[in-house]
């Protein structure tokens, strides 16, 4: 059985290549490359280089590598740049998955994970959010995850296809310093860059009804989010075709403030982190915190990593790519 990854040369496709070959699962990567790297892959992985929204491309893949399951890692996921590029959004991440999936059904294949985001929620305003909490997108990238969390459920009715879409929260850290994120889009790479140009943390609002005035959000390790792919891989390999759909939350139950949070980059770094207090940003909602039963549940995951942890690998991957930060703090 090989699975077909798309986005799979990118920052978390990457490491959930790495977990499904740990695994023992036959993989091939499809990727534009737009955002992945190549580099990312081991010696041996199949490398697809071409775009969700080309169906023939999408079509060979599938014939050619003998797919009988396809992981949908592949999205643009920039919340503001969403927001200034709805049309952008909306092609690459609905029209894009509506391609695959349509590539799919056709090609007789009868498993299907969708990678999807806790940004279909919005701004609930509960303790805990379950799979049951009203979604309300705050972003034209939350809409597209929920409308393809729609898109999915639909063909897998429609053509037997068993299907589990699986809600991300916050993810930090790495598996390897090679398989870092790129990026600093998310608040610990943000603090990094920061820190390393001898800048103080920003930090958007200190006066929401929180213990510390600051937001909590629900820190993932990158490792523990491929694991639980691999957990819905075994389990939509072991229902029978057509039997399964599944919406689960990706998280480990826990609230870590933004201040708590530079605390422990703080520890981890050796720098000083002491934030810049600005004003809130729009949208941002006080408390955001993930319930992990239902995962636990339907597919017997729970995470393994801390805080911690999370930043000290994180940490290590920067400061490989960036060799004066380590010694400047």
């Amino acid at each position: 059985m090989t699975w077909l990854i798309t986005g799979g040369a990118g920052y978390i496709g990457g490491h959930v290549v790495k977990a499904m070959l740990e695994a023992g699962r036959q993989v091939a990567v499809f990727d534009d490359l737009s955002s992945g790297r190549a580099e990312r892959l081991p010696e041996g992985v199949p490398l697809i280089r071409g775009s969700v929204l080309d169906r023939a491309a999408v079509d060979r893949a599938l014939r050619e590598h003998g797919v009988t399951g396809v992981l949908h890692t592949a999205a643009k996921k920039q919340v503001g740049e969403s927001v200034e590029q709805p049309f952008h959004y909306y092609r690459e991440n609905l029209q894009g998955l509506q391609t695959v999936l349509e590539a799919t059904a056709e090609a007789g294949v009868r498993r299907f994970l969708f990678s999807s985001s806790a940004a279909v929620y919005g701004m609930p305003d509960v303790d805990l959010v379950t799979e049951a909490t009203p979604c309300a997108p705050l972003s034209p990238y939350g809409e597209t995850k929920l409308a393809g969390e729609w898109l999915v459920k639909a063909a897998g009715v429609a053509h037997g296809i068993s299907t589990v879409s699986l809600r991300y929260f916050n993810v930090a850290g790495a598996a390897d310093p090679a398989l870092s994120d790129d990026g600093v889009l998310n608040l610990v790479p943000m603090v990094f860059q920061r820190l390393t140009a001898g800048e103080a943390p920003r930090v958007f609002g200190a006066d929401y009804p929180t213990p510390d005035g600051t937001c909590v959000r629900d820190y993932i390790h990158v490792s523990d989010i491929a694991s639980a792919h691999v957990a819905a891989v075994e389990r939509l390999t072991a229902d029978p075709a057509g039997e399964t759909s599944l919406t689960l939350n990706i998280g480990r139950g826990e609230g870590v403030s933004v201040r708590e949070m530079l605390d422990v980059i703080g520890r981890v770094t050796g720098y000083d982190t002491t934030g810049e207090v600005g004003p809130r940003r729009a949208g941002d909602p006080a408390r955001v915190v993930a319930s992990a039963e239902l995962i636990r549940k339907e597919l017997g995951w729970g995470a393994r990593y801390g805080v911690e942890e999370m930043v000290a690998s994180a940490w290590d991957g920067w400061c490989a790519r960036h060799p004066g930060a380590r010694r400047a703090g």
